[in-house]
Order: structure tokens, then C-alpha cells, then sequence
């Protein structure tokens, strides 16, 4: 099978690259954690691929990715903890495991059905690994915006969250209230205001949550679509030949505007 010979093709090439007599001095000195930042990266980069829908980028993004996992497979293989036939075991035995309507007799037929499914038998696993917590086992390493959602999504699953969207709107409302609150102090305290700026991004996660809007992808779109924005509103600025801090800020909101209004007639 052409796959099988692919895959051992790049596990070949690893196993070369971290050759202790002639493998590249880089690999060689890798470890565990020098590694961690660049599958980080390189997650992202394939999330950024599929936002820009630059398709024909996705294969060499994916093959990076891929290499990260090869990575750390060797590592693990040096030391006699496990190889990359290990991970493909686990994977396919959980996925078979948490697809009982289709590997099983389980009659799922929807969504919803799935989707609960999927959490019961997680919940399951959790509790065979006597875990002391429903929030045990969440790295903490995730992005802020991520954890948050998984924290909320953890609890939710025992029954602590509201189950109407007024009441999560309400607190976020409270929230600005706190935040205006320590920012009108007569003494400002730093530490306070950063506290209730945290409050308030925990509610503005919790709304995420519940509208089915993950937080990380929104917050990368909207980074996105201000700054192609900005890019349009440095172009009009560049074209009045007038540099940018010259410019009013009544200015630059109505370039703003312009440039809103372009992208707007284009969809």
C-alpha cells in the first residue's frame, strides 16, 4: 500500500536525521520540550491555511505537522518508550471506542446524539483513570481563550452552567461594571484591573460557549479582518501622500469606513 511505504519513507528519514554519527547536529540535540513551540507553530499555521482557504497550501502545512508527530515518536523510540505503530494503535482503538454507532451496534442517528454519546464515554475514561476532578487532565499550556471554553465546557457537563442565554449576557454586563468600577478608583490598582479584565474575557468566553462560537477561531478571524482592514487604511493614506501620524483620527475612521464599505459591496 502506497500510504505504508510513505509512512515508513518519513520515519526512515527521522531515524537518518537523528543518526548519532550522521544524523544533522540540529535534530540530534532536540528534546521532548525544545520541540513543544513548533508543533504549537505549526498547528497554527495549518489552522491559518484553512482560515485563508489556501488549499493548495495545505498538503506541505499538514506534512509539517505530520513531521512533528514523527519527532516526537523517535524520541520515544530511543528511549524504549513507545514508536509510531504505538500512536497509530491508540488512535484507531479510541476512535473505533468512541464510534459505537459505527464500529458497534449503537443506533445513533443525529448530531446530538453523537455529540453526547462522544462526552458520556470520555466522562468514562476520565473516571477509569481516578481522576479527582471533572477539571483534571486540561493542559494548561492551551491558549487562554481555549482552556477557558474547556474549562466551561467541563463544568457544563455536570450541570454547573445556566441553561437560558439572558443570565450570560447579564454577566458580562456586570463585568464592564467591575472593570469601569477599578478603572474610576481614586487609586488605580493594576492587579484589580487585571483581575476584572480576566472576569470579563471568562464571560465573553462563556457567551462564545453557548452561541457554538469557539473563542480562539473568532479572536484569529477578527485579528484577520482588522488588519486587512488597517493594511486598506495605510494604502488610502499612502495615496494622499500624507503619512500616517499626520493624519486626524476623524481621517483615518473615514478611510476606515471606506475601506468597511469595499469589502462590504464585495460579499
Amino acid at each position: 500500500m502506497k500510504v505504508n511505504n510513505d509512512i515508513n519513507r518519513l520515519l526512515e528519514i527521522m531515524s537518518q536525521l537523528r543518526d548519532p554519527q550522521t544524523g544533522c547536529p540540529w535534530d540530534k540535540a532536540q528534546t521532548y520540550h525544545t520541540i513543544v513551540p513548533f508543533t504549537l507553530e505549526e498547528a497554527y499555521e495549518v489552522a491559518d491555511t484553512i482560515e485563508r482557504a489556501a488549499f493548495d497550501e495545505l498538503p506541505g502545512e499538514l506534512g509539517d505537522l505530520l513531521f512533528q508527530v514523527i519527532f516526537y515518536c523517535q524520541l520515544a523510540k530511543e528511549q524504549g518508550l513507545f514508536d509510531f505503530g504505538v500512536v497509530v494503535d491508540k488512535i484507531c482503538r479510541k476512535l473505533t471506542e468512541r464510534h459505537p454507532h459505527v464500529f458497534g451496534e449503537l443506533p445513533l442517528t443525529s448530531t446530538a446524539e453523537v455529540k453526547q454519546s462522544w462526552e458520556s464515554i470520555k466522562a468514562s475514561e476520565r473516571a477509569g483513570r481516578s481522576l479527582h476532578s471533572v477539571l483534571d487532565d486540561i493542559p494548561l499550556n492551551l491558549p487562554a481563550l481555549s482552556r477557558a471554553a474547556k474549562v466551561q465546557k467541563r463544568v457544563a457537563s455536570v450541570g454547573f452552567d445556566w441553561d437560558e442565554l439572558a443570565p450570560v449576557v447579564a454577566k458580562i454586563h456586570e463585568e464592564i461594571a467591575e472593570v469601569l468600577e477599578e478603572v474610576s478608583a481614586p487609586e488605580q490598582q493594576p492587579q484589580r484591573i487585571s483581575e476584572e479584565m480576566g472576569d470579563l474575557l471568562f464571560a465573553v468566553v462563556n457567551l462564545s460557549r453557548h452561541l457554538g462560537v469557539d473563542p480562539e477561531q473568532a479572536l484569529r478571524l477578527a485579528n484577520g479582518k482588522f488588519e486587512r482592514r488597517f493594511r486598506g487604511v495605510e494604502a488610502l493614506a499612502n495615496a494622499a501622500e500624507k503619512p500616517m501620524k499626520a493624519h486626524s483620527l476623524a481621517e483615518l475612521d473615514a478611510y476606515w469606513d471606506q475601506v468597511k464599505r469595499a469589502e462590504t459591496a464585495k460579499e
